[in-house]
C-alpha cells in the first residue's frame, strides 16, 4: 500500500515523501522532518491511525498539531469513522485506492480547508462540513460563544 501511494505521489509531482510503518514511527519522523500532509492507514499496529491520529492533535509534545490527516481505510463502519472524524482526522480515503481518490482528498485538503476548533473534548478539523440551516440544537458555533475556539493554521 505504502508503495503504491508513493507512487501516486511522486506522479502528481510530490517528491518528498517519508514512510513509516505504524503511527508511533510516523510520529517520530515528524520530529525530523517537515510534514505537509499525512496519508495514514486505519489499520496498523501496535499504534493504529485512530490513536496516531488522537495523539498528534492532543499530545503536548507533538510535532504538528495543524497537520492535516487523510486516514485510509478498508473497514468503513460508521463507528469507526466517526471515532477517527473524533481523533481529528480531516478527511478519508476507502481501499481499493485510486489516483483520482489520492488527488482528490488532497484538493480537498488544500483548496477547502476547515478551519481547525478547540472545545473542552477536542482538537481538530471542524467536523462540519456544511451549514444546516434546520438545526435547532444547541450553540455550535465560535460567535455562539466561548465553548468553541477557532485556531488559525
Amino acid at each position: 500500500m505504502r508503495v503504491l501511494l508513493s507512487e501516486i505521489l511522486r506522479a502528481i509531482g510530490i517528491n518528498h515523501i517519508y514512510e513509516a510503518s505504524d503511527g508511533a514511527e510516523g510520529l517520530a519522523m515528524m520530529r525530523t522532518h517537515p510534514i505537509d500532509i499525512i496519508l495514514t492507514d486505519l489499520a496498523m499496529e501496535p499504534l493504529d491511525g485512530i490513536d496516531f491520529a488522537r495523539l498528534l492533535r492532543n499530545a503536548p509534545d507533538s510535532p504538528n498539531q495543524l497537520a492535516p490527516i487523510i486516514m485510509i481505510t478498508g473497514h468503513f463502519t460508521v463507528a469507526r469513522i466517526r471515532e477517527a472524524r473524533d481523533a481529528g482526522v480531516n478527511e478519508f480515503l476507502a481501499k481499493p485506492i485510486t489516483a483520482r481518490g489520492v488527488i482528490e482528498r488532497i484538493h480537498q485538503i488544500i483548496d477547502h480547508a476547515r478551519p481547525f476548533v478547540r472545545t473542552d473534548d477536542y482538537f481538530g478539523p471542524d467536523r462540519r462540513r456544511r451549514s444546516d440551516p434546520r438545526y435547532e440544537g444547541p450553540m455550535r458555533r465560535a460567535a455562539d460563544g466561548p465553548q468553541v475556539r477557532l485556531v488559525k493554521r
